[in-house]
């Protein structure tokens, strides 16, 4: 005990000088020295704590009950425990929850046991009320005795318990018992508030073989050799004091771990050799599997050593059947080939032979799955990367498509035959299928990169080539065929100029020099003029077809329109199948010629793209996307990459076929269409029903909605139906590339029928100036009408009239019928072959353009009442033409050219009526104002006669307005 006492406070300090006399030595007894004991803090003698040896631990704890507090704190052990591996915080809480639950009920049962005396007692008393409990028993009290009973019988060893391996027996030696100190590690439970007893068993049963261990000199010494004699029984008990050091922190571990590795590494070795020596003579079931559990047992992780011995000496890595040539592939094929027969057998024998090892290794390994994968692991990299990288190496150097026709076809060879192994049994299929991808990428990772570019940089290259064969085929048969026609013209050309500089000479040389033409020289003032005129006509070269050699015999030159009266050369077309020539005589003059050249390219634009060459392309993006697609299902980064590779091969599909040959067709279509002239058109071409160029243009919108048709398919089948593009993904660049070609193709249809519009409605004005008759809408001829002031017409004719009225067809005019054929026609070829929206947008237009024209037409003729009728007839015509296309904002404009022809059917008579009608605006649903409606009833035949009548309606009509 300490001999310091605490110095007195103030107050009794003052105390005790005031019962003491006044002295020095008053002074010298209040000055006392303060000594106070130095203690170290708590927390640093909880650190040392952890580094003191378990026995010198129990021995601080007794020195004083904070220390044993110190020591006996359950987190400490529970800490030990869990370097063990042995605690489980989940058990641990299970265990603390059913102790508190069984506290609870005990509490309640006091509760309610102790209720009846308490109500007794209160009845005694009269009056005095039933009070709750004050307390409750929160422990077990069953327990907490025998706690202390055992507590008091305890002896101490070394600060611990006597261990009682087995509950409800005595101690037993180690070695009567030695089984139970083998199980000592995995009987080890996790209760909160006994770790310390718990580690307590485990160090009572281990320490002493561990420091034994530790002690011995040689390997023959540790007396765990001579507890256990089976060599599977030292490998446990050796396994276990491995996992006991982790739980040795004192001081000096190190030097512990290493001899105890050191130990188990002599040991080691020796079960090495006999594993070995079994090996050797095959010992299947003896040996080898004897010596490879207890390798397994030592270990912990199925015997590495023992495992990585039977890898490394088997023999199937030195099997002649296995080792193939993987040249083969290459030699057995036609040149810039390879065939996949050889790498077939191949892998089919390698699949017989491992499978034939995985029965061995379930017989010998007590973990065989890891090992049967490590073994094919060693099997993919000594023999099939080795057979795979020379041929791939050679193809790549040979060409291009031998080179991914073999990565893509060994890809799928090499992942099917890790999919056919048949491990040892207790494997899972999910568990197999992730380890043959992992392999399978192992083998091609290294190739990965370069094969996917060169898959795309093939594709492009052959798709540019394809499409760049098509145009430069084109280009030679629109030479040839511009040769045909053109090249006797040019020929005549450079023939008249060269004439025209030798006639120049020879105009400047003497007269008795000069040639003769028709037996009179030239310059000679005799010459006739029609010799001259000969001459002159046969110099000009202007492109006119009129401008030929007059002779004689045709005192005029004047040309002749081609699509008029005078029939021109018929020129075939352009047979993009055949020869590129037509067939016939080449024109004479350079009109026929251009005219010629002009319908072959328009007969041409249907073949300005091909649906071959589309289906060629699209079949190429198939094989590509096939080779490639079968590495996406490698997942990860690889399978990402793959997948990007295959949406970038549809973009540039989507490229080359839109942008450079459909676009590039609809483009030259659209230039030809441009150039289309009705009126340099023979008369017969118009009697076929239709616009030849703007049918051909139809045909080639037909080929492009097929091709789209193609591409929608492709799309679904190949990218959206295998999930490499995502279709509801508005960012996926292979959904964009396919709305961009969409796109395109919309546009160039919008622009080459906006081109087939002009050319349509050139038809329909053709047609109406060349077939409408000026007797259709007046049949008693201009000669017979009233066409000015002053004229009158006789009883006699109004008779003629009369019966010409009752005579004539009342139906519609041919004019009328052929134009309405030939707009229908073109309107109902586009059905089916553009979208709803394109056909009405082209529909309006037409029908638009269609009422231009017959109001154009209407402002050439005559008409009379008599011819109204037909007149009307063409306007309904016209009209159920219209309803049919279904558009209410363009049938206004037919009802109003209908309720405009009435005008024509009022009589002469009835003026008044008339200028009412003209002046009725709402009449015509605003189409048509009052001064046109005025304009169009100036074409009435018998307008001179009754126009101061209307005019003089009109005005009357206009005052009683104001």
């Amino acid at each position: 005990m300490s001999n310091f006492k605490r110095a007195p406070t103030g107050a009794a300090r003052a105390q005790a000088q005031a019962k003491q006399p006044n002295s020095i030595l008053k002074t010298l007894q209040a000055t006392e020295l303060i000594v106070s004991k130095p203690v170290l803090p708590a927390e640093i003698l909880v650190a040392i704590l952890d580094y003191l040896p378990v026995p010198d631990m129990m021995r601080f704890a007794r020195t004083s009950r904070r220390m044993r507090e110190m020591v006996y704190d359950d987190t400490r052990w529970v800490a030990r425990l869990r370097s063990l591996g042995c605690w489980d915080e989940a058990e641990a809480r299970r265990r603390f929850e059913e102790t508190m639950r069984r506290r609870r009920e005990l509490a309640d049962r006091a509760s309610v046991s102790a209720a009846p005396g308490a109500a007794a007692a209160g009845g005694a008393g009269g009056a005095r009320p039933m009070q709750p409990p004050t307390s409750t028993t929160l422990f077990d009290a069953t327990a907490e005795v025998e706690r202390r009973n055992q507590t008091q019988l305890r002896k101490l060893t070394d600060g611990f318990e006597t261990i009682k391996v087995t509950s409800g027996q005595p101690p037993r030696d180690p070695f009567e018992d030695p089984e139970a100190l083998l199980q000592v590690i995995k009987s080890a439970k996790s209760v909160r508030g006994h770790a310390r007893e718990e580690y307590g068993k485990i160090y009572g049963a281990l320490a002493p073989f561990y420091l034994d261990l530790i002690r011995a000199k040689t390997h023959t010494d540790p007396i765990v050799f001579q507890v256990f004699r089976d060599p599977e029984r030292q490998a446990k008990m050796l396994a276990n004091l491995r996992t006991f050091a982790k739980s040795d922190w004192a001081s000096g571990w190190q030097q512990r771990e290493e001899k105890l590795a050191s130990m188990i590494g002599i040991f080691e070795s020796a079960v090495l050799r006999e594993f070995e020596q079994g090996y050797e003579f095959w010992d299947v079931d003896g040996r080898m599997k004897k010596y490879a559990h207890v390798l397994d047992t030592l270990s912990g992780d199925g015997g590495s050593a023992g495992v990585e011995l039977f890898i490394h000496k088997h023999p199937i890595f030195a099997d002649k059947e296995v080792l193939a040539n993987s040249m083969d592939c290459i030699n057995q094929a036609p040149a810039d080939e390879v065939v996949l027969e050889p790498s077939r057998r191949f892998f089919d024998v390698l699949s017989r032979k491992v499978n034939a090892q995985a029965d061995i290794i379930e017989r010998i390994f007590p973990r065989p799955g890891p090992v049967f994968w490590q073994f094919v692991g060693k099997v993919r990299e000594d023999i099939i990367m080795e057979y795979a990288t020379p041929l791939f190496d050679e193809t790549h150097e040979r060409s291009i498509l031998s080179y991914v026709k073999a990565v893509s076809g060994l890809f799928e060879q090499t992942l099917q035959f890790f999919r056919a192994l048949t491990p040892p049994k207790g494997g899972l299929k999910a568990e197999q299928e992730a380890i043959a991808k992992e392999f399978t990428l192992k083998i091609f990772e290294p190739h990965l990169d370069l094969y996917l570019q060169d898959e795309l940089d093939y594709f492009v290259r052959q798709a540019e080539r394809e499409v760049g064969d098509w145009e430069k085929k084109l280009s030679e048969q629109d030479a040839s065929v511009e040769s045909f026609y053109m090249g006797s013209f040019v020929n005549r050309q450079a023939d008249k100029r060269d004439f025209l500089t030798s006639f120049k000479k020879v105009v400047m040389m003497p007269v008795s020099v000069l040639p003769t033409s028709l037996g009179l020289p030239l310059g000679s003032p005799f010459a006739s003029s029609s010799s001259r005129a000969s001459v002159m006509g046969s110099s000009s070269a202007n492109g006119n077809s009129s401008l030929q050699v007059a002779s004689p015999s045709a005192p005029s030159s004047r040309p002749h329109s081609p699509g008029l009266a005078t029939p021109t050369t018929t020129t075939g077309g352009v047979d993009r199948t055949g020869s590129p020539l037509p067939g016939g005589k080449a024109p004479s003059d350079e009109l026929a010629a251009k005219t010629a050249l002009m319908t072959s390219r328009l007969e041409g634009i249907k073949s300005l793209f091909s649906i071959e060459v589309a289906l060629s392309l699209v079949h190429q993006a198939k094989a590509t996307l096939g080779r490639i697609a079968v590495f996406i299902q490698l997942g990860g980064q690889a399978g990402g990459e793959a997948r990007e590779q295959c949406e970038t091969i549809f973009v540039q599909l989507l490229r080359i076929l839109g942008g450079r040959h459909v676009k590039a067709g609809f483009d030259k279509a659209v230039t030809h269409l441009s150039q289309y002239n009705a009126r340099a058109v023979e008369a017969s071409q118009h009697d076929k029903g239709g616009v030849a160029p703007l049918v051909t243009f139809i045909e080639l919108v037909n080929v492009g909605d097929l091709i789209s048709q193609m591409i929608d398919v492709f799309y679904e089948q190949q990218l959206a139906g295998p999930k490499i593009a995502d279709r509801n993904d508005f960012l996926d660049p292979a959904g964009l590339a396919k709305k961009k070609f969409e796109q395109m193709l919309d546009e160039s249809v919008a622009a080459g029928l906006n081109k087939g519009i002009d050319v349509l409605m050139d038809e329909v004005e053709y047609i109406c100036a060349t077939t409408q008759l000026p007797t259709d809408y007046n049949p008693a001829g201009p000669d017979q009408q009233q066409l000015g002031p002053g004229t009158s017409s006789t009883p006699a004719e109004k008779a003629a009239n009369a019966a010409a009225f009752v005579d004539m067809d009342i139906g519609p005019t041919h004019t009328a019928k052929r134009v309405r054929d030939l707009v229908a026609s073109h309107t109902s070829m586009l059905v089916g072959s553009t979208d709803k929206s394109m056909l009405d947008v082209f529909n309006g237009e037409v029908g638009l353009r269609l009422f231009a024209a017959v109001c154009k037409n209407l402002k050439r003729q005559r008409v009379s009442t008599a011819g109204a009728i037909k007149l009307i007839a063409d306007m309904n015509l016209y009209f159920d033409y219209i309803r049919s296309l279904k558009n209410q904002d363009l049938l206004a404009y037919f009802k109003a050219l209908r309720e405009l022809s009435q005008i024509y059917l009022i009589d002469e008579k009835h003026a008044k009526e008339m200028a009412t009608i003209i002046a009725d605006g709402d009449r015509f649903g605003g189409i048509f104002r009052a001064e046109e409606v005025y304009e169009y009833a100036e074409r009435r035949a018998d307008w001179y006669h009754v126009r101061k009548d209307v005019e003089r309606a009109m005005y009357g009509l206009e005052c009683v307005l104001m």
